[in-house]
């Protein structure tokens, strides 16, 4: 392990500076973690996010450095989970130079908000904002495909005079469905679930999704030309590309028919496409060469990615250390099978609270990890070295932050999700540590308040759980076979291990969280 990290060895003042231990913090680890994720959840707050990336200078504003003149001129247009609450600020923002506007958002979601005291999130009764509410349970439907023509139509009738300001979230792909004509919404749905089915991947998805579709693809900025088009992104795909966040509807993205006729061929579902799916998938690439100049319409488009991730993972950092951890965050793109992942974090843990020099077999199994999690050789080698640091010389509590969104193979029909899963398998892994405030303690939570179709958003584990489920009755393993996650912590002590924010009103994927107490010294 030593010659492992001997590469990323900090100058010795270096390690004086940081060696400065936060302030003492009389919290439990149980609720310091929890007030951990509730800041990277705020950070993200679909108002929020907003109000710090638009600036405005009285009839100007400045997004991502660009400065844009005001003249009653700006439209809005929006999709997505979150975009009810982005909107709401963005028209407080801009007042009466904002000219009109329509959003499709989930069904229900303002009475939600309502019941919820989210009040703020809420468009004023004298908006000039249209709200439409559609696809219910994710699913793309008719109301979702009316909204799409309205915005499809507010778009088509802008000018070079006019600005328009697109706002974008999870779940937008769904609450924009206009499939291109003569294409039915049913045909294009059958289309995309047969090739789930067969097992396409999601980029394969995107690229029969885009190619069916008016608006995706870039297919919004292009109806939109000449206008300026602004784009501000609430992001739930690793990464953040902009092609895949609802199927990136402002940014221009092309696909060879040679390369659709692969896809569909390679899945043996040519033959069984639709009529009107043929018609379509053999025009000659129309969207880009017909009636309105082809020379550069991305150059009337701005895309920027407002929150994601990374941004609730560096503001989680900044709570973690007022509350007297030294926060490091691993990757925000963590992804692969939960059993690789929760591997990965027990073996991270065990590294960290060894109290002797680690076996070198530790970090060889992390570096083997890497592929699997999606998390980079290099990242992994400086995430050992801050913890070998915090462990040999003192440094305090340490708070390993990560994010991404791991999967879950299904073997069973319980209730849970992948949160609540993960922690129930990483407390597994912490079997035989030391119990807090002594030994380390985990976190794992969906940003958006829900994981998979309970109440949770996830739960926090440590080395105890293991014992405390055997004390209570409760076979870990039965209810892991059987997918049974919330479950499990729903009976586990009264429930008092679910994490359950309630209501966020956005979503940028999942926090992770490892809290490693101080270890003793360890001079060598």
């Amino acid at each position: 392990m030593a010659r492992v990290l001997s590469l990323f060895r900090p100058h010795p003042f270096l390690g004086l500076v940081a060696g400065r231990k936060p302030t003492f913090c009389k919290m439990s680890m149980d609720t310091r973690a929890r007030e951990v994720f509730a800041a990277a959840v705020e950070a993200v707050q679909p108002d929020t996010v907003v109000r710090q990336s638009i600036e405005r200078k009285e009839d100007s504003v400045i997004i991502n450095g660009h400065k844009f003149t005001l003249n009653h001129n700006l439209h809005l247009v929006g999709f997505g989970k979150a975009v009810l609450g982005m909107a709401a600020e963005a028209e407080r923002i801009m007042g009466d130079h904002l000219v009109k506007g329509v959003i499709s958002v989930p069904h229900g979601i303002q009475q939600t908000l309502q019941q919820h005291g989210k009040g703020h999130l809420l468009l004023k009764e004298n908006s000039r904002i249209k709200v439409i509410e559609g696809a219910r349970h994710n699913l793309p439907d008719a109301d979702a495909q009316k909204a799409a023509e309205e915005i499809k139509h507010l778009a088509s009738e802008l000018t070079e005079k006019d600005l328009l300001l697109v706002l974008i979230s999870g779940g937008g792909s769904a609450l924009l469905p206009a499939p291109t004509p003569p294409i039915t919404l049913q045909e294009k749905l059958d289309v995309t679930r047969s090739l789930a089915g067969a097992g396409a991947t999601i980029q394969e998805l995107n690229t029969i999704r885009r190619a069916l579709s008016l608006l995706k693809g870039g297919g919004l900025a292009y109806y939109a030309h000449p206008a300026q088009v602004v784009a501000l992104i609430l992001s739930d795909v690793i990464g953040d590309p902009l092609d895949l966040i609802a199927s990136g509807p402002t940014v221009r993205s092309q696909a060879w028919p040679e390369e659709i006729l692969l896809i569909l061929e390679h899945y043996k579902l040519f033959n069984s496409l639709p009529t009107s799916v043929r018609e379509v998938l053999g025009r000659p690439n129309p969207r880009w060469k017909e009636n309105k100049d082809e020379s550069d319409t991305s150059g009337h488009v701005l895309n920027v990615v407002i929150g994601s991730n990374s941004v609730a993972l560096k503001c989680a950092a900044l709570r973690a250390r007022e509350l007297g951890f030294r926060p490091v965050v691993l990757s925000p793109g963590v992804c692969g099978d939960v059993r690789y992942v929760s591997r990965l974090y027990g073996l991270l843990a065990r590294f960290a609270c060894s109290r002797k020099e680690p076996p070198p077999e530790i970090a060889t199994e992390v570096l083997k990890l890497g592929p699997e999690v999606g998390v980079e050789s290099w990242d992994l080698c400086r995430t050992m070295q801050v913890l070998d640091e915090g462990r040999t010389e003192g440094w305090g509590a340490t708070c390993l932050l990560a994010g991404g969104e791991p999967i879950v193979e299904l073997t069973g029909k319980g209730r849970g999700g992948r949160n609540q899963e993960l922690a129930m398998r990483v407390g597994l892994e912490l079997r035989d540590l030391e119990l807090p405030p002594n030994g380390p303690v985990f976190l794992s939570g969906g940003t958006d308040g829900q994981d998979g179709p309970t109440e949770a958003a996830g739960a926090i584990t440590d080395g105890g759980l293991h014992d405390e489920a055997q004390a209570q009755g409760l076979d870990i393993n039965n209810f892991l076979v059987n997918n049974d996650s919330y479950t499990f912590f729903s009976r586990l002590s009264a429930g008092q291990r679910l994490l359950v924010p309630g209501l966020t009103c956005t979503n940028v994927m999942d926090v992770h969280m490892l809290l490693i107490p101080p270890m003793p010294i360890n001079i060598r």
